[in-house]
């Protein structure tokens, strides 16, 4: 996978040689280059923000800057400005807020993207920008992503980037995806970057060590749920004993005792992903559980019971 990464710090991501993801690049998997976005300005100051239009605080990143790096990074031709619309049209309130729904109908913007075959629209570049104000990213955006040949990311600073660069690049054919990663608000998308190439790449076969380790994790898989508690030797620390059925050697009374402690802990921590689950995927144990916890499972989903 090819991984580029836009950003005013460039250098925040010499982490990402470290441990598993360095290791990953050693043997080929990874192919990671950060750009430093100033390489594409012209003056001497080497700017990449202004005052946001409309007044306020702080500053907006400028969209011709990112437009000759993302231009450059995506293969694009560089649009004849003579032939530029005055006014451009915007998405509403209404749009979805979908990151992957369909290009938006920019009026007068010459649009190159033509229909490809499937190979090609695999081997195509994601544009990624982490955005507080997106939807939230996913392990099922992970999982997606991690099959890409080329993601590219932009790193936002001050108050973020002009709203205009996401919406040009989705009328020219290009998979833009804006993503937040929870409801706080971070100083750059440096952070957050950092934070969906671990979910990301992680999910690449010949990543981990071991690929079995990803398979009952949180959020993982269709009916997923929060991941069981984890114990290691000694048996007893500190006067905490570890649950006696993990000592038992019997499998099937551990898998058991995991996924009811699964069940239980998302009950109590996630209430709405046992809510999207499939009545008809549970089997009796899940369903006899669930009723204990105060969930009614006869419908297509469970239904929490009035207290």
């Amino acid at each position: 996978m090819k991984i580029d990464i836009v950003s005013v710090f460039p250098e925040y991501f010499e982490v990402l040689n470290l441990s598993l993801m360095g290791k990953a690049q050693s043997k080929g998997l990874l192919e990671i280059t950060a750009h430093n976005l100033r390489d594409w300005t012209h003056d001497v100051h080497h700017s990449v923000d202004d005052t946001p239009v409309g007044g306020g605080a702080g500053m907006v990143m400028k969209p011709e800057v990112w437009a000759e790096c993302l231009d450059e990074l995506l293969n694009l031709p560089a649009p004849n400005e003579d032939d530029s619309p005055d006014e451009l049209v915007f998405p509403t309130s209404e749009s979805s807020d979908s990151p992957a729904d369909d290009a938006l109908d920019f009026s007068g913007i010459p649009n190159d993207a033509t229909e490809e075959d499937d190979d090609s629209n695999a081997a195509a570049p994601v544009l990624i920008f982490p955005n507080p104000s997106a939807p939230l990213f996913t392990q099922r955006d992970a999982t997606e992503l991690s099959h890409a040949e080329h993601l590219l990311f932009g790193c936002g600073r001050y108050e973020g980037y002009d709203s205009r660069i996401p919406d040009y690049y989705r009328a020219q054919g290009i998979d833009v995806r804006e993503y937040s990663i929870g409801d706080y608000v971070l100083n750059g998308g440096e952070v957050a970057v950092s934070v969906m190439l671990e979910a990301i790449t992680r999910l690449m076969p010949g990543f981990m060590g071991n690929p079995d380790s990803i398979v009952e994790e949180s959020y993982t898989g269709e009916g997923a749920l929060l991941e069981h508690r984890q114990y290691t030797k000694p048996a007893v620390w500190r006067g905490i004993a570890v649950p006696d059925v993990l000592l038992s050697g019997d499998h099937g009374k551990v898998d058991r005792f995991r996924r009811d402690e699964a069940l239980t802990r998302t009950n109590e921590i996630r209430p709405d992903l046992i809510e999207a689950l499939d009545c008809k995927a549970l089997d009796k144990a899940d369903r006899k559980t669930l009723m204990a916890l105060g969930w009614e499972v006869s419908a297509a989903h469970p239904r929490k019971l009035d207290r």
